[in-house]
């Protein structure tokens, strides 16, 4: 059923009005209720002013040369690709990206860490290894590892799932397992592969047998999956599309009648079960929003339509590709999501000269499946100098914050941070990457991912993609002010 326009200009009134952008990172007006980038005014950035209302204070440089953080706070390394070990000897895969942390037995908090590693598995320097019973491509090297962390420190590591490509997000769901997004299109016989790529996959971290004999859920499509949420009262799952030329899009699935939601559930569908559809965006005056990039203010609401896919496994066409100019709304960098406050937010890292609106480095979006609107809540700017620390760019993977607001993983140029956004509109740094993997002459700092707290809130889990560091972060965490 279409959304009316005077249903969306209800929604519209409700949700808030937006604010014009002021500038670059730093200098970025708010809207009530908004998040969005933007320093204490007035204050030198580094200076314990600049910090004195939210977030942590100054980022203190590691010694060691990992990870830096505010005074207070401490890291440790849970796992680190090609020294930690699985407990079937294999040492840790490479190229850590989404993860999300799970209550296991015990007092254990189980993680479960996607290794985005695409291409042939004999071509992969640290792929997943291909545990008996757990592949679905011999010929892939990417996978999830399921990682337990003992209340006693003590941290063993094993295979979720193998034998599947470039598992980059993802998303856990509401009857705590993982669902692992490949971020490819590649078929079979291409790139050395044996079967299509392009599926989403459920991984039960507290059951290993669950996960024999992996089968891709093929009724959430196929194509360059990134995250996906599922709404815990509709049983909507939203999925994200990471991909170009064109943009990429923003999907959701309906179940079909009478299917109920659970563990392993997903599997037993079939392959056209539900409805799936790609988002068509139009603003208050009823006019069509063709890209994301077109928003310019913070507080932005956009009405939101479905429209069915026709081929959802892309058997010869790319399924962002089967719409014609007119039909959907795109998005160049459609990246992590959250579920959170009643609805999903919604990433996107960036847009540039392959988008037909303004350029800027990173959006996070807000959709409310109740009110089928999609809000602004995060813009920012571009960023003049990624190699001078303070300004933040390329949003990617994002977690809702315990402690009040977002957290997001930098993926940007430059320098590289996980960052919070209070609900008022502030931001503040909470880790700096210090591992430099360039050179003296030439640094060069790999993006973080999978950032999630621990079940009770007191640990922070984020990884470092390159060369595949998963730390768990502890300090002093505090509700965050309005500021």
């Amino acid at each position: 059923m279409s959304l009316t326009r005077r249903d969306f200009a209800r929604s519209s009134a409700i949700t808030g009005a937006g604010v014009a952008l002021a500038g670059s990172v730093g200098a970025l007006a708010t809207a009530p209720n908004a998040l969005a980038s933007t320093d204490v005014e007035g204050e030198a950035e580094g200076t314990d002013a600049a910090y004195g209302r939210v977030g942590y204070g100054p980022l203190i440089p590691d010694p060691d040369g990992i990870l830096a953080l505010p005074a207070g706070f401490t890291y440790r390394v849970i796992t680190y690709s090609g020294r930690t070990k699985l407990e079937s000897g294999e040492t840790t895969p490479s190229n850590h990206d989404g993860t999300a942390a799970f209550d296991g037995p015990r007092g254990t908090t189980l993680l479960v860490n996607n290794h985005e590693i695409g291409g042939p598995y004999a071509d992969a320097d640290a792929p997943v290894p291909l545990a008996e019973g757990l592949v679905y491509d011999p010929a892939a090297a990417g996978g999830c590892t399921v990682v337990e962390v003992r209340p006693g420190g003590e941290v063993a590591e094993w295979v979720g799932i193998a034998g599947t490509s470039t598992n980059c997000a993802g998303g856990s769901t509401p009857w705590n397992t993982w669902l692992t997004c490949e971020e490819t299109e590649d078929k079979a016989g291409s790139k050395g592969m044996t079967k299509d790529h392009g599926y989403v996959f459920e991984v039960d971290p507290c059951d290993r047998r669950a996960n024999k004999n992996p089968k891709p859920i093929k009724a959430l499509g196929r194509y360059a999956h990134e995250a996906v949420v599922i709404d815990p009262k509709r049983g909507h799952a939203y999925l994200t599309e990471d991909a170009s030329n064109p943009n990429g899009l923003l999907y959701r699935w309906t179940p079909p009648e009478g299917f109920r939601h659970g563990r392993g559930k997903l599997r037993t569908l079939a392959d056209d079960a539900g409805t799936f559809e790609a988002f068509k965006c139009f603003d208050s005056g009823g006019k069509f929003v063709d890209d994301l990039s077109r928003a310019t203010k913070i507080g932005t609401v956009y009405g939101v339509d479905w429209i069915d896919v026709p081929d959802r496994d892309a058997k010869t066409t790319s399924v962002r590709k089967q719409f014609t100019t007119g039909q959907v709304t795109r998005c160049r960098k459609l990246e992590g999501m959250w579920w959170g406050d009643g609805g999903a937010y919604i990433v996107s890292s960036y847009a540039r000269a392959e988008s037909p609106g303004q350029p800027h480095d990173g959006q996070v979006w807000f959709y409310d499946p109740k009110r089928r609107t999609l809000t602004l809540k995060v813009l920012l700017g571009v960023n003049a100098d990624p190699s001078k620390d303070g300004a933040f760019d390329g949003p990617d993977n994002i977690t809702v914050s315990p402690y009040g607001g977002l957290i997001l993983a930098e993926d940007g140029e430059g320098i590289q941070h996980l960052f919070g956004a209070t609900d008022s509109g502030r931001t503040y740094p909470i880790a700096r990457n210090d591992l430099n993997i360039g050179t003296e002459e030439e640094p060069e700092y790999s993006e973080f991912a999978g950032v999630t707290f621990s079940p009770c809130g007191r640990t922070l889990y984020a990884n470092i993609q390159d060369p595949g560091i998963m730390v768990a972060i502890t300090g002093p965490w505090k509700r965050q002010k309005r500021g």
